[in-house]
């Protein structure tokens, strides 16, 4: 989940993937992470391999973080593997070759899970990982079938961003927290000026079904049964398809504009450019608007009437290969990676401790606070983690988003996406 993390899930956001993580666990004082290892003479020395998806400054970041564990940990040489956008076809790889990793990024828990280390008694076990400074949410994001495969690293929510001084220029008040989404639909309407190739809001033309599932929990709907058996009445719901169509309408009375198919433009790059007044996403974008020279806001969710906000967390976390050989030094650089002092060397998602929140007053900045309460909105369990055969019946979904975009009735859609997935279930 390159994004997801990168989402993640990226992450990486909500990671979070990731909003995330003062002193009583900081730099791991007491933590075994910080006990220099005894003997470190060159022939003894342990080579701890660690996988990312990442590339750019946030690689930069995590090289520099694996070099302060080597000081803590003298013997000990940290290979930074970066995978980048061949991530899950070289840990695949690795893991058939029984090569794997010691330690890896991880988001995608039911199809790699049988191959990890599972972390329960670690986490459980080891007071100095100091669990309960975790967001709680996040755990269960790790978790398959009661057994938790990973340590939060980093997570982000969803939020609309929103280009003020396109708000101030027609003189329309900012949104609010408490917003609905006929607010919003309103609001960009009154914001797009064809004549300008201005526009009040940017649709996905390949939307990501996983992101859009905040958007279907929020109007009551879902892709599956909570016991992850049933599809036909969930992925096909008035409420699931309601929820999608209200994009495909916004692309079809000219509200919204399509970005990131063949030939255009990133909505990131047209909200940069000053031509989308609101764009939704994660964490990720936003250096990238502040440096354009955005005047840029962020606003929790619209509501649908009479409906709780719902939001989905896209989370990096780190898990221990199965294979490993040296399952106790990867924990230790887990521990390290996740302590106080990591993380707030990494910006390019949000802090899964609360020690660091409070410490950096993320949650009460405003460009970062509705992140957080998209956090507390964020307790449905995505489709992925419910059926081991969510990637198959996905495929399906993925086609019918696309098609609703581009003008297809929602309904019709799904209907069609339901049947031609029913199969997989069985």
């Amino acid at each position: 989940m390159n994004k997801k993390l990168s989402l993640i899930v990226l992450t990486t956001a909500m990671a979070v993937t990731t909003l995330s993580a003062c002193s009583s666990n900081n730099e791991g004082t007491t933590s075994k992470a910080t006990q220099p290892a005894k003997g470190n003479d060159a022939a003894t020395e342990k080579t701890l391999r660690f996988a990312t998806w990442d590339t750019g400054d946030a690689l930069k970041i995590e090289q520099d973080i694996a070099k302060k564990f080597e000081v803590n940990h003298p013997g000990t040489k940290v290979q930074v593997e970066a995978y980048a956008d061949g991530f899950d076809q070289k840990l695949a790889a690795g893991f058939g070759a029984t090569n794997p990793p010691d330690v890896m990024y991880m988001w995608d828990f039911p199809t790699y899970h049988q191959s990890l280390e599972p972390l329960g008694s670690y986490a459980d076990g080891d007071k100095d990982l100091e669990k309960d400074d975790f967001y709680k949410g996040l755990f269960n994001y790790a978790t398959i079938d009661n057994k938790l495969y990973g340590i939060p690293a980093g997570f982000t929510t969803r939020v609309v961003y929103y280009n003020k001084k396109m708000f101030d220029d027609a003189k329309i008040p900012y949104p609010k927290d408490g917003w609905t989404w006929d607010d919003f639909q309103e609001i960009s309407k009154k914001l797009t000026d064809k004549a300008k190739k201005q526009y009040g809001f940017g649709v996905r033309a390949d939307n990501d079904t996983y992101d859009l599932q905040g958007f279907v929990w929020s109007n009551g709907g879902s892709y599956i049964s909570n016991d992850g058996k049933t599809i036909n009445g969930f992925m096909n719901s008035k409420a699931t398809a309601g929820a999608i169509q209200m994009f495909g309408d916004m692309v079809k009375n000219g509200s919204a504009v399509l970005s990131g198919g063949k030939g255009q433009q990133s909505g990131e790059d047209i909200f940069k450019g000053g031509k989308i007044a609101m764009w939704e996403s994660g964490i990720w974008p936003l250096e990238s608007f502040k440096e354009a020279g955005i005047d840029v806001g962020t606003v929790e969710m619209p509501a649908f009437p009479g409906k709780p906000v719902k939001g989905v967390i896209a989370e990096s976390a780190l898990s221990i290969a199965k294979d490993s050989k040296q399952k106790d030094l990867a924990w230790e650089f887990i521990k390290y990676y996740v302590s106080n002092e990591a993380i707030k060397m990494r910006v390019a998602d949000l802090p899964v401790r609360v020690s660091v929140v409070n410490e950096l007053k993320k949650d009460q900045d405003p460009l970062y606070k509705p992140f957080y309460t998209m956090l507390q909105r964020s307790d449905n369990s995505p489709a992925f983690l419910l059926n081991p055969k969510w990637n198959e019946v996905n495929r399906q979904l993925s086609s019918a988003v696309e098609a609703i975009v581009l003008g297809s009735n929602a309904q019709e859609a799904l209907d069609q996406a339901v049947k031609d997935s029913e199969r997989y279930l069985k």
